[in-house]
């Protein structure tokens, strides 16, 4: 069955799945950033850290609203605004939106990534993450 819509249903142990992926993607940029040279393309590891991004906008979704986007991912902050309204602080969904906004140069991109960019994305994921744990309660 093919779901219509900018969402789809999803039940809690899908959310706790893609919690659960977003800080393995959390996890690896981390590593990746620790263990990079001054100079290295940081886009694989911006890629890893938008893409956790993705995964913990998906996990509060599910996990409080039962719902998932199904539309390209420029949509994903307007899902999380219609789950969760006035909860949604404006600063995180700022956050959220300036992530998602490095995924195209970072997966599809030519230019390398630089390292300080990985950094300060780093540092806005784990704001995020942080967030979307007291907000799932996990």
């Amino acid at each position: 069955m093919t779901s219509r819509g900018p969402s789809r249903k999803v039940d809690r142990q899908y959310g706790l799945g893609r919690l659960a992926n977003a800080r393995a993607f959390r996890r690896q940029a981390e590593n990746a950033l620790a263990l990079a040279d001054r100079g290295d393309n940081a886009n694989p590891i911006i890629a890893s850290i938008v893409d956790a991004a993705i995964a913990y906008g998906d996990a509060v979704c599910a996990l409080v609203g039962g719902r998932v986007n199904q539309q390209d991912h420029d949509s994903a902050p307007q899902l999380l605004r219609a789950v969760l309204g006035n909860r949604l602080p404006g600063d995180q969904e700022r956050r959220f939106r300036r992530l998602l906004g490095y995924r195209d140069d970072a997966h599809y991109g030519a230019r390398p990534g630089r390292l300080d960019t990985a950094e300060a994305l780093l540092e806005d994921l784990q704001v995020f993450a942080a967030w979307v744990d007291l907000v799932a309660g996990r």
